[in-house]
């Protein structure tokens, strides 16, 4: 089994429901997805913590396109709250969703080996290519980011991706470590840093990893929709996610996963029907 794990809010359902048909359109193994979530109104109002309705609509959709697999919500309000209420990165450039996973060492019955994956990705080949890497002798494996390890540093990686080891991560405080650094000092991108900070040793693996912009490469395993930083016409970003069918057609000219999404578009009239 491949134990997957996302973060977010009500407004993940979309990404969650493109990035799991995508996997298990693509991998035989079984799944088990660890969803977590939070209530967060009153840092803003549509902080509100994904429904069970949904996380049962992904459940039912996983388990029928992979039998055995499931989707488990974790609400971790409480824990975060301790842990982070107020805290100076709370209103860092991501929401604070970001911050959960951080969280996962504090969790009782998460296993020892774990992928975590950001929401606005989508899985091009089998997933289990990717999780079948050893990372026995490190704490967790990454793909560089790609104009990170230019700006900051030439190991600097993406936490989009994070091929996590919890059993060393347990014996290291990884996880201690960087929530202590959110705490008590501003960071430039917040966790994502305070991993890199308070790393002891990781892997570095091939971009086909971790794809941040080329979309349509056969041998490509995670795609990332992430924030692209462009120089023509003029320079500026682009960000758009996978969901918004109309423009990866049109901005990112990715076809890569059409059926993916004309999947998901008739689920997603399926689950707004009620």
């Amino acid at each position: 089994m491949v134990n997957i794990l996302l973060c977010g809010n009500e407004k993940v359902f979309d990404g969650a429901l493109t990035q799991l048909l995508s996997m298990t359109n693509r991998t035989k193994e079984t799944i088990h997805v660890f969803v977590m979530t939070m209530e967060l109104t009153r840092v803003r109002e549509d902080f509100t913590a994904i429904t069970d309705r949904q996380i049962d609509f992904l459940n039912r959709v996983v388990g029928k396109k992979s039998p055995g697999s499931l989707v488990e919500k974790l609400d971790v309000t409480t824990l975060y709250e301790q842990e982070f209420h107020k805290c100076v990165n709370e209103t860092a450039y991501c929401t604070p969703y970001t911050l959960l996973r951080l969280l996962a060492d504090l969790i009782p019955g998460i296993p020892d080996k774990l992928l975590y994956l950001d929401i606005d990705i989508m899985i091009a080949n089998d997933i289990k290519q990717l999780w079948d890497i050893d990372v026995t002798d490190y704490e967790y494996a990454a793909v560089k980011e790609k104009y990170g390890c230019w700006l900051i540093r030439p190991d600097y990686f993406n936490a989009g991706m994070l091929l996590l080891n919890m059993a060393r991560i347990r014996e290291t405080g990884l996880l201690k470590k960087a929530r202590e650094l959110i705490r008590t000092k501003k960071l430039l991108f917040a966790d994502q840093s305070a991993i890199f900070k308070s790393t002891t040793r990781k892997k570095l693996l091939p971009r086909i990893y971790n794809e941040q912009s080329k979309f349509n490469k056969k041998d490509t395993v995670v795609c990332h929709f992430c924030k692209r930083l462009m120089f023509r016409p003029y320079p500026h970003t682009e960000n758009y996610k996978q969901w918004q069918v109309e423009e990866i057609h049109k901005y990112l000219h990715c076809h890569a996963f059409d059926k993916d999404l004309e999947e998901y578009l008739s689920l997603k009239q399926e689950f707004m029907k009620g």
